[in-house]
């Protein structure tokens, strides 16, 4: 009996020192439950910056290439593309608005003919309405758009870490991944909209001349900028997070304080 009461008596010391290592480990950690949920509030913000950021790099339409209507056709072409692919549209006349003198808009039914940019695996460059590419500024965009997306998985991965495993001081590396992220998206924007411009620029001299073409971006490029603006407003919050709290506490005293 005296053995068995020993043993329960050790088995209770232990559970308790074990106990507090785990609360002195969660209080180094400083992951308070507020705390927790600000790190969460903030990666739901940075969702969906990511969800808009896939969405605008993986679609085609971040700018569309209208030609002017003809009379005594039945028939237009317009164009859409974005980082990887280029689809040429036939459209109806009888569709496009009457009000309108170019074709479009590109989501009109029409007959299409997708194709991606051959710049990436042969390194020609497209042939869009008699206009030639420059592959080299649609490459640069392309690649910088991808290396947003590997910062903006990074950021997510520190992000995770530290909410699974308590790791706080990947907090501030993943806000500079996200800030990274929307950067580097506005930079992608940036050098397409240059290839556009040269693109326009392009027109090769060969007869028949080169259709005059009107060009307007489009809802991918919308996504594209509203996830670069999301990206880098979730990047400042996170790095807010990382300050100490007492500036902000000394700025917004608690209710009840008697300092107020």
């Amino acid at each position: 009996m005296m053995w068995s009461n020993f043993f329960m008596q050790e088995e209770d010391r232990r559970r308790a020192a074990a106990g507090r290592r785990r609360a002195q480990g969660q209080q180094n950690l400083g992951l308070t439950p507020e705390r927790e949920g600000k790190i969460k509030l903030v990666l739901l913000l940075a969702t969906v910056g990511a969800t808009l950021a896939v969405l605008s790099v993986g679609t085609e339409f971040w700018v569309e290439l209208n030609t002017y209507k003809t009379n005594g056709s039945a028939v237009c072409e317009a164009a859409h593309m974005g980082l990887w692919k280029v689809c040429i549209k036939r459209l109806w006349q009888a569709d496009v608005p009457a009000g309108r003198d170019t074709c479009g808009p590109a989501e009109l039914p029409g007959e299409a003919n997708c194709t991606y940019f051959k710049f990436f695996t042969t390194g020609e460059n497209a042939r869009i309405f008699q206009r030639t590419t420059k592959k080299e500024v649609n490459l640069a965009a392309a690649v910088v758009a991808v290396l947003s997306l590997t910062a903006m998985a990074l950021g997510c991965l520190c992000v995770i870490m530290v909410l699974s495993k308590g790791a706080e001081f990947l907090l501030r590396l993943g806000a500079v991944c996200f800030g990274l992220s929307g950067v580097l998206l506005f930079v992608s924007l940036e050098v397409f909209r240059h290839s556009v411009r040269a693109l326009l620029q392009g027109a090769s001299p060969e007869t028949p001349p080169a259709p005059r073409l009107t060009y307007e971006y489009s809802w991918s490029l919308g996504c594209g900028v509203g996830a670069g603006l999301i990206l880098l407003l979730g990047g400042i919050c996170f790095l807010l997070l990382t300050l100490p709290s007492w500036p902000w506490g000394s700025l917004c005293p608690k209710r009840g304080d008697p300092t107020t």
